[in-house]
């Protein structure tokens, strides 16, 4: 049997494959954009056959740049973008409606009247997540409430529920394989974290249809096999996990206290806790790291909404970039961000704050604000976010982690990762592979595949590229966080009924 493995990074903007051997090392990558869109406010959308084509196109790529058939290939990984929505016909493989992506809050509402009626003590305790459109039970709920064909074909036991993960695993297999594994099953709001199943009083509270969910199985095992049809050969899935597990994994982060950031379309922090089960009373989230057969490990979570987004939005819509690296250099030209504070919550705000209310907000304008400046307090605004994570997993555990592992496309970015280092006070640790989600994937394939004894050997796959040290003092950063806690204070609750203080004040400035 071959060692070759093949990993798929199913992502927001785009699908990535990468073929690695058996220490880790790329032996080739493809990748293609995938466009996300926005019908309305608040609402963003992908096309599910889009994220199967471009995902297939980067397969092939990365196979083609490897030199590799599929026929050598040990097995495959799979990590992918989680809590995105997406809803087919089990007897056509058709789907029946656009993919509800993780960042969309259309069902808003749904989560506010569940909350209005007690019920989100239910949702917490059972499933360690809070209760708010991010997840994919609410998502559901409105597309069975708002899609005529969604709910006829859940009426007839036709219609089949995923994540990314169960499309994708579903379209591999020729429609023989309906399963997700339990990282990206506890992402719904629908699963009992106890006992690792799909939990019936969650599924009557959403209105979900238990006909609809895949089979719920380890991140680890024989998940699938791929049908000759689609990549000319039958090569076993051994690992599944979302994108956010998987980066952990890739980032060998195995031992509780180690902390990891993903700079992707967010950013998301995760912090490895073992086999406890961590809950928080600062607005993280207690989730699964992996589940392997006879072992949970788990993990304290916090989602940024918009990360790397906010330079997309620079570049795309603002035209102040050409390309998102030079995002760095620009903001480099300057000192400082000249008074400008960026609060980029153009899809609400995430953990440890759950305002989906919120929306992004742009103070300390003066005259002599430029486009540096600008580029340089959208820097600023991703580290602060992640600040506001990492602060919120301190209080909750006691103490910070000892050092931050990054990774994700924006991780390349060196000013970055200084300004990360130094608003936490703590090093930040960049790898030589910073797609360490694609790499997660290939950890969770080479143990499901017997290539790994356990997730210990991941750290066989890592390794350190450059450590950045903190470079300001305690008062410095405390001055820098309480700017930008003020300036967050504008952004909260935007979208929301108008305060007194707003509706009174004649001068348009109230207070927030």
């Amino acid at each position: 049997m071959g060692t070759r493995l093949l990993a798929l990074d199913q992502g927001t903007t785009s699908s990535r494959a990468m073929v690695v051997d058996e220490d880790g090392r790329v032996l080739g990558v493809g990748q293609h954009p995938l466009a996300c869109h926005y019908p309305a406010p608040g609402w963003v959308e992908q096309d599910p056959e889009a994220i199967w084509a471009t995902q297939l196109a980067a397969i092939r790529d990365a196979l083609a740049a490897a030199g590799v058939e599929a026929a050598e290939l040990r097995a495959i990984g799979i990590a992918n973008q989680r809590e995105t929505t997406v809803v087919w016909d089990r007897e056509s493989g058709r789907a029946v409606a656009p993919a509800v992506v993780w960042q969309c809050r259309r069902s808003a509402p749904i989560c506010e009247a569940l909350r209005a009626a007690g019920r989100e003590p239910l949702v917490r305790e059972r499933t360690g997540l809070v209760l708010d459109p991010y997840f994919s039970a609410s998502k559901l709920a409105w597309l069975l409430e708002h899609v005529p064909e969604v709910r006829r074909l859940a009426d007839q036991g036709r219609l089949a529920f995923g994540t990314v993960d169960s499309w994708l695993l579903w379209k591999l297999s020729g429609g023989a394989v309906h399963r997700t594994d339990r990282t990206n099953a506890a992402r719904t709001a629908l699963l009992d974290l106890c006992t690792g199943r799909f939990d019936p009083e969650l599924l009557a509270l959403f209105g979900v249809p238990a006909s609809c969910l895949p089979e719920v199985v380890d991140s680890v095992g024989p998940l699938a096999e791929t049908d000759p049809s689609v990549l000319g050969a039958r090569v076993l899935v051994s690992g599944v996990a979302g994108d956010q597990q998987a980066a952990l994994a890739g980032q060998a982060c195995t031992e509780p206290g180690m902390a990891k950031a993903t700079y992707g379309t967010g950013a998301f922090v995760l912090l490895q806790t073992g086999p406890a089960l961590p809950s928080s009373s600062h607005g993280l989230l207690g989730t699964l790291a992996w589940s392997l057969p006879g072992r949970r490990d788990h993990a304290l979570e916090g989602s940024v909404f918009v990360a790397g987004a906010v330079i997309q939005w620079l570049r795309d819509d603002l035209g102040l970039l050409e390309r998102a690296e030079d995002s760095a250099p620009l903001a480099a030209s300057v000192p400082d961000s000249g008074g400008l504070v960026l609060v980029p919550a153009f899809t609400g705000l995430g953990a440890p704050h759950w305002d989906p209310a919120a929306r992004g907000a742009l103070v300390g304008i003066s005259r002599g604000a430029t486009r540096a400046h600008l580029a340089r307090a959208a820097l600023e605004a991703i580290a602060h976010q992640v600040r506001d994570v990492l602060v919120a997993m301190a209080e909750d555990l006691g103490g910070p982690p000892g050092v931050l592992r990054v990774d994700g496309g924006a991780a390349r970015n060196d000013l970055l990762l200084q300004l990360q280092a130094d608003l936490l006070g703590v090093p930040v640790e960049r790898p030589v592979v910073t797609e360490t989600t694609a790499l997660g994937a290939a950890c969770l394939a080479a143990l499901g595949a017997g290539l790994l004894p356990g997730p210990e050997a991941f750290a066989r796959f890592w390794r350190l590229e450059r450590r950045f040290e903190p470079t300001t003092d305690e008062a410095e950063r405390a001055r820098a966080q309480a700017t930008w806690q003020r300036a967050l204070g504008r952004a909260r609750g935007w979208a929301g009924p108008a305060t007194t203080t707003e509706t009174d004040d004649n001068t348009g400035g109230g207070a927030r």
